[in-house]
C-alpha cells in the first residue's frame, strides 16, 4: 500500500451533517436529478460549506438521494450549516430534507474503483439519526447536543426527544434542533410509537446506557487516537503576536447621530498614527470596521484578526465639547488592561487622539524611533472647523470606495475642497482629495489629461507642504498606478509609504498589484499576502489573490481564494466574476458556470459585466458582453443570449454605444452576417466620435475591429485590434496585456489570418494568462468556430498549457 493511501486511511474525529431528500424514491429519474442540482446549489451557498471548503476543512460524499457534509473545523459548523439549509428551503417548498448531526471517527477505505473514500462510525451514526427524523427535521446525536449546551447560544434551540430505535435494534438518544425560524418542532413518527411503549423500554434503555458508556469510551479512545494522528496533518495554531492591535468602530453616543462621522474619524486618526509604528502589528480599518463597537466574542474575533489586543472606545459630541472614552483590552483573556475617559475642549481632540495612541504604544511596550514619535504627535492642521470638514469628507470617502457611487465621491469631494479654502496648508486633506479624484477616474469616469494634470499638481502641493505626509506620497503613488500607468514611478511611492507606515495595507495591495502588471507574480502574491495578515476581512484582497492564481492557472487556489471573498462579502461582484472565470475555464459541466450564477444574490446578477477577462476595459469578444448574456454564447445558446441582451437597460449614452457593440459581435458570433451589417453600420460613425473624443480607449478600438469585421472590412477590424494590443503590450502590463492579445487572436481568426492566430494562441497558452486563455474555453468558445478543423489548432488543443511561474 502506497504512502499516499495509508495517509489518506488515517483515522480522524469529524463533525458530520448526513442530508437526504425525503420522498426522493418516489419522484422520477428527471426529478430526482433535478432535486439534488437543487440540493446542491442551495448548500454550495451557506456560510458555513463555502467558509470549510474555502480554508480545505471539508469533504463533500454524494448519497445519490442526498449528500454528507464532512467538516474538519468545529461540532458547531454541521449545526450551522443544517440552520442555513433551513432556512433557504422556505424558498424552495417543492424540496423537502431531513437532516442529521453527529461528531466521530471517520476514516478512509479503498473502494471498489480504487479510490479512497470515507467511511466509520462518525458518517454511520450521523445517518442514523437522520433516519428518526420526517421532512425538516434537524436532529443531533445527545454527544453533539451536549457539547452546544454548554453555551448559552444553543440551549434554547435544542429540545431533548429521547431514544429512537435506529438498524440492528440499536437505540440512540437524539436531540431536536429548532425555532420559530427554522426546522420542525414536531414529534418525528419513529418516536411517536417509542413514547407509547416507553415504561416498557425503560430497562432497555439502562442497558443501553450501559453499552453507551463503554462505547463513549472507546469513542475517546479513538478521539485521542484520532487527535494524535490528525494533529500532525493540520497546521499548527500559532501564538497570537504580544504587539498587535484591533481598533473597533467607536461608537458614537452624541444625540445627533448624524454625528457618526465624527466618531468613525477619532477611530481612524488614532488606527493612522497606531500604523506608522513600525514594532506594532495594526489591523486596518476595512476589516475592523465589519464588527460592532463592543462585540461580545473577543477571543475568537482576536483569532481570526491575528491580534492579542483590541481597543474599544466612544464618542460624544455635544456643542464644542467633546467625550472620547476608550479601554483596552487583553482579547485572549478578556480583561482591561486600562480604560479612560477624556473631557475636552473641541480644538483639544488632536491632543486626545496623540494621547491615546501614545498610551497604547506604551501598554504594549512598542519601540518608538523619533520619526514615529513625531508621527504620533502631529496633526495636519488646529483648526477645528477645518478638521471637521475633513472628517467628513473622509466617511463620504469611505462610503463612496465601499459603494463606488459617484454622488459619494463628489460629496467628498466638496468637503475636501472646502477644508482646503479654509487651511490651503493642509496637506491631509490635499492629498485625500486627490486619492478621491483618482479613485473616481478608475472606477466611475476617466478624467482628462487636463484634469489629472491639476490632480497631479495638488499632490505636488501637499508634498511640498509635508514632504513626509503618508497621505502625499500614498496619492501619489496611486497617481501614478491608476492615473498614468507608470509602474516603476508607483512601485518605488509605495515602497516609501511602507517605509513611513508599515502597517498600512493599501500601500502592501498596491505593491502587489504593481508587481503584478510587471509579470512577477510570486512577489506579488507575498505583497497580497502580508496585506492579508494587516487586514483579513478585506474581501478586495482575497479577490485579487485568486485573480492571479487564476493567471497562473492554479484553479483550485484561485477558487478557494474567490469563494473566501465571497464568504467575507457574498456581494462582491468581482470575486462573483472571477469565479465564473475559473468555472468557465477549468474542465467539467459547462452548466456548472451557469448554476453558479443563478445562485448569486440578485444584486450580484445584476451588476456582473464585463468581468471574463479582468475589467471592464478588456480586449476579447467575451469581454465585449454582459456575463449573463456569455454564458449563453459559450453554450451556443444564442437566442437564449439575444434574449438577455434586450432586457439590459443603459443609463447614458456610452452604455447603449457598448450594447450597441455588443450586438454585433453576437450576431457575428452567430453567424448572422446579413443582420449584423445594419447593426455595425450605426455603430460605425458613433464609434470613431468616441475614439477621436478618447484617442487612448482601447476598448473602443476592439470594439470598432469587431463592427469592421461586420462589414467585411478585414483589414480595418486588423489595424485596429493591433493598435489595442500594441498600446497595452503584455510587457507593459503583464494582467490586461493577454487579454488584448486574445483579442487580436480572434480577429486573426475571422480577419483571414489564422496561422498568426494561432501561434498567438500558442504563446498565450505557455505564459501566465489563465484569466483570459485555457484550454477548455478555447475548445467551446464559438468565437474559434471558423479555425476549429485546422489540424494545429486541434494540435493546440491537446498540448500543454502553463501552470504557476517561477518568477
Amino acid at each position: 500500500m502506497s504512502a499516499e493511501i495509508k495517509k489518506k486511511i488515517q483515522l480522524e474525529i469529524a463533525h458530520v451533517l448526513f442530508i437526504d431528500v425525503v420522498g426522493y424514491s418516489k419522484l422520477s429519474i428527471n426529478e430526482q436529478h433535478a432535486a439534488v442540482d437543487q440540493l446542491t446549489q442551495i448548500v454550495r451557498r451557506t456560510e458555513e460549506f463555502q467558509k470549510a471548503d474555502a480554508s480545505e476543512r471539508l469533504i463533500k460524499i454524494s448519497t445519490g438521494d442526498g449528500m454528507a457534509l464532512v467538516f474538519y473545523t468545529s461540532p458547531e459548523a454541521p449545526v450551522r450549516c443544517a440552520m442555513e439549509l433551513s432556512r433557504a428551503l422556505k424558498d424552495h417548498l417543492r424540496l423537502h430534507l431531513r437532516m442529521g448531526v453527529h461528531s466521530g471517527p471517520v476514516s478512509g477505505v479503498i473502494d471498489v474503483t480504487g479510490r479512497t473514500n470515507l467511511a466509520g462510525a462518525g458518517l454511520n451514526l450521523a445517518q442514523r439519526v437522520m433516519n428518526c427524523g420526517d421532512a425538516g427535521h434537524i436532529l443531533l446525536s445527545k454527544h453533539v447536543a451536549e457539547d452546544l449546551a454548554e453555551y448559552d447560544e444553543w440551549r434554547p434551540l435544542l429540545h431533548d426527544l429521547g431514544e429512537c430505535e435506529v438498524k440492528h435494534g440499536a437505540r440512540l438518544s437524539v436531540v431536536n434542533l429548532y425555532t420559530e425560524e427554522f426546522g420542525n418542532p414536531a414529534l418525528p413518527e419513529k418516536l411517536k410509537a417509542a413514547r407509547v411503549v416507553a415504561a416498557a423500554a425503560t430497562r432497555k434503555r439502562a442497558v443501553f446506557r450501559w453499552l453507551s458508556l463503554c462505547m463513549g469510551s472507546l469513542l475517546a479512545v479513538l478521539a485521542v487516537i484520532g487527535f494524535l494522528v490528525f494533529r500532525h496533518k493540520r497546521p499548527v495554531e500559532l501564538p497570537l503576536p504580544e504587539k498587535s492591535i484591533a481598533v473597533f468602530p467607536f461608537e458614537n453616543l452624541s444625540e445627533e447621530k448624524a454625528n457618526a462621522y465624527f466618531a468613525e474619524g477619532v477611530q481612524n486618526e488614532i488606527l493612522t498614527k497606531l500604523a506608522s509604528v513600525r514594532d506594532l502589528k495594526v489591523i486596518s480599518r476595512i476589516s475592523t470596521a465589519k464588527y460592532q463597537s463592543k462585540p461580545d466574542n473577543l477571543k475568537s474575533l482576536a483569532q481570526e484578526l491575528g491580534v492579542s489586543t483590541v481597543l474599544e472606545g466612544a464618542v460624544q459630541k455635544t456643542g464644542d465639547k467633546v467625550r472620547v472614552t476608550v479601554q483596552l483590552i487583553d482579547a485572549r483573556a478578556d480583561t482591561h488592561l486600562w480604560a479612560k475617559s477624556y473631557d475636552r475642549n473641541l480644538q483639544d481632540v488632536f491632543h486626545v487622539e496623540t494621547e491615546i495612541s501614545e498610551e497604547i504604544v506604551d501598554a504594549l511596550q512598542a519601540n518608538l524611533s523619533p520619526n514615529e514619535s513625531h508621527a504620533l504627535a502631529s496633526a495636519g492642521t488646529h483648526d477645528t472647523e477645518v478638521y471637521d470638514l475633513f472628517l467628513r469628507g473622509e466617511y463620504e470617502f469611505h462610503e463612496a470606495k465601499s459603494s463606488l457611487a459617484a454622488a459619494a465621491f463628489d460629496r467628498a469631494d466638496a468637503f475636501y475642497r472646502q477644508a482646503l479654502a479654509r487651511d490651503p496648508n493642509f496637506a491631509t486633506a490635499a492629498a485625500a482629495l486627490a486619492q478621491n479624484r483618482l479613485c473616481r477616474h478608475w472606477y466611475i469616469s476617466a478624467l482628462q489629461p487636463s484634469e489629472l494634470k491639476d490632480v497631479k499638481s495638488l499632490i505636488d502641493q501637499a508634498l511640498a507642504v509635508a514632504p513626509n505626509s503618508v497621505e502625499s506620497h500614498l496619492a501619489l503613488a496611486m497617481f501614478f498606478y491608476l492615473g498614468e500607468a507608470q509602474y516603476e514611478n508607483a512601485l518605488t511611492e509605495f515602497h516609501h509609504v511602507v517605509e513611513l507606515q508599515p502597517n498600512n495595507p493599501l500601500a502592501r495591495q498596491y505593491c502587489g498589484f504593481t508587481y503584478r502588471r510587471r509579470g512577477e507574480w510570486e512577489r506579488s502574491l507575498a505583497e497580497l499576502r502580508r496585506a492579508e495578515e494587516l487586514d483579513p476581512r478585506d474581501t478586495q484582497i482575497a479577490m485579487n489573490i485568486g485573480l492571479s492564481y487564476l493567471a497562473l492557472r492554479l484553479w483550485k487556489d484561485a477558487e478557494r481564494a474567490e469563494l473566501r471573498a465571497l464568504a467575507i462579502d457574498p456581494h462582491n461582484t468581482d470575486a462573483a466574476g472571477i469565479l465564473l472565470n475559473i468555472r468557465l475555464s477549468t474542465p467539467g459541466d459547462m452548466g456548472s458556470a451557469q448554476r453558479t450564477f443563478e445562485g448569486f444574490p440578485e444584486d450580484v446578477r445584476l451588476a456582473l459585466g464585463h468581468t471574463v477577462g479582468y475589467g471592464k476595459d478588456s480586449g476579447s469578444a467575451g469581454d465585449l458582453m454582459e456575463f449573463p448574456v456569455y454564458l449563453h454564447v459559450i453554450q451556443k445558446h444564442f437566442t437564449n443570449a439575444f434574449q438577455v441582451l434586450e432586457k439590459e437597460t443603459a443609463d447614458h449614452d456610452v452604455e447603449r454605444l457598448h450594447q450597441l457593440a455588443a450586438r454585433v459581435v453576437l450576431h457575428v458570433l452567430a453567424g448572422q452576417t446579413e443582420i449584423a451589417r445594419p447593426a455595425a453600420e450605426q455603430a460605425l460613425p458613433l464609434l470613431e466620435a468616441r475614439l477621436r473624443e478618447r484617442p487612448d480607449s482601447t476598448i473602443t478600438m476592439t470594439e470598432l475591429s469587431w463592427v469592421y469585421l461586420a462589414l467585411g472590412r478585414n483589414a480595418d477590424a486588423l489595424r485596429f485590434s493591433r493598435q489595442a494590443a500594441d498600446a497595452i503590450s503584455i510587457e507593459k502590463d503583464a494582467l490586461r496585456g493577454p487579454s488584448y492579445q486574445m483579442g487580436l487572436a480572434q480577429i486573426e481568426a475571422r480577419a483571414g489570418a489564422p496561422e498568426e492566430a494561432i501561434k498567438r494562441l500558442r504563446r498565450l497558452l505557455s505564459i501566465p494568462a489563465g484569466h483570459v486563455a485555457s484550454i477548455t474555453r478555447l475548445k467551446i468558445d464559438p468565437v474559434w468556430d471558423p479555425i476549429r478543423d485546422r489540424p494545429n489548432f486541434q494540435q493546440l488543443l491537446s498540448g500543454p498549457e502553463q501552470v504557476g511561474s517561477n518568477k
